[in-house]
């Protein structure tokens, strides 16, 4: 049995996504965040294809705190958008609050560029 947190948190993701996908025509910036790493890919959701992707524990960064880790990830997929010139993209929490790390990434991309 999946407990009461995971539940919750898949519900606010079904409900985050859900509105996304509908209203919007541009790709897709969704995070996850584990306890260690943090991963970022841009999705398009009319072709079902990844345009890009990030994350902390594929890329050799360099010691900091969570946090910064996440404003290394952002930095880096905002500068592969912009080699595949993409200009705006659509963020997707996935269920998790916007503030820490996830918010640490947010503003990494709008700082490189990137409009969300």
């Amino acid at each position: 049995m999946k407990n009461k947190a995971l539940k919750q948190r898949q519900k606010r993701q079904f409900r985050v996504r859900s509105k996304i996908i509908r209203q919007s025509e541009y790709p897709r910036l969704t995070v996850y965040r584990s306890s260690m790493h943090i991963y970022a890919q841009v999705i398009d959701d009319f072709k079902h294809k990844t345009l890009a992707s990030a994350s902390d524990a594929t890329e050799k960064t360099a010691k900091g705190t969570k946090t910064d880790k996440a404003k290394i990830v952002g930095k880096n997929l905002a500068e592969k958008l912009k080699a595949l010139k993409v200009k705006q993209v659509v963020f997707d929490r996935g269920g998790f609050t916007y503030n820490g790390r996830i918010k640490a990434l947010a503003e990494a991309v709008r700082e490189n560029g990137i409009t969300i």
